[in-house]
């Protein structure tokens, strides 16, 4: 067969089996999973509070509308990031990842559908709800160091 000069370049993507022990050491630490949480309730209210501060609550149609549109951006900014690299805002300053407890890529569909619903669903059951969150969040102080919604969604988030 004869090589095609202006064909694409051909290059393997096979990089071997994962390694379970390189998995486990590159977990990201209870801190650092913590500190990516927090920034990203951080940069919600970065587009809440100023809007708030300047245009006050007095039903301000137009404030409330900038602060919507504010908060829509974010959301779908880490929507973005979650699709392309498994991170929000938070993870990506904190260099950290979702992925599979194989190792390998976490689908949008997975971390919004497996990971993030299930517990938003069951924490808005009355009284129940309270507990199922707490026991998510409990969860990360066992042996694995995951949360109930990384159990359920099969990921795990690691340092990168």
């Amino acid at each position: 067969m004869e090589s095609n000069p202006y064909a694409a370049p051909r290059a393997s993507l096979d990089v071997g089996p994962v390694d379970a022990f390189d998995l486990e050491r590159r977990k990201a630490s209870r801190g650092k999973r913590l500190g990516g949480a927090l920034l990203d309730g951080a940069t919600l209210l970065l587009a809440v509070v100023p809007a708030v501060m300047i245009g006050g609550t007095k039903g301000n149609t137009t404030m409330g509308l900038v602060v919507g549109l504010f908060v829509l951006g974010i959301l779908i900014a880490n929507l973005v990031l979650l699709h392309q690299s498994g991170q929000t805002i938070g993870k990506k300053i904190l260099g950290t990842q979702i992925v599979r407890s194989d190792g390998s890529r976490a689908s949008l569909g997975r971390i919004i559908l497996l990971r993030i619903l299930p517990i938003r669903f069951l924490g808005a059951i009355p009284y129940l709800g309270a507990l199922v969150v707490l026991i998510d969040a409990l969860m990360i102080f066992g042996k694995e160091v995951r949360c109930l919604h990384d159990q359920i969604a099969d990921t795990i988030v690691i340092d990168i």
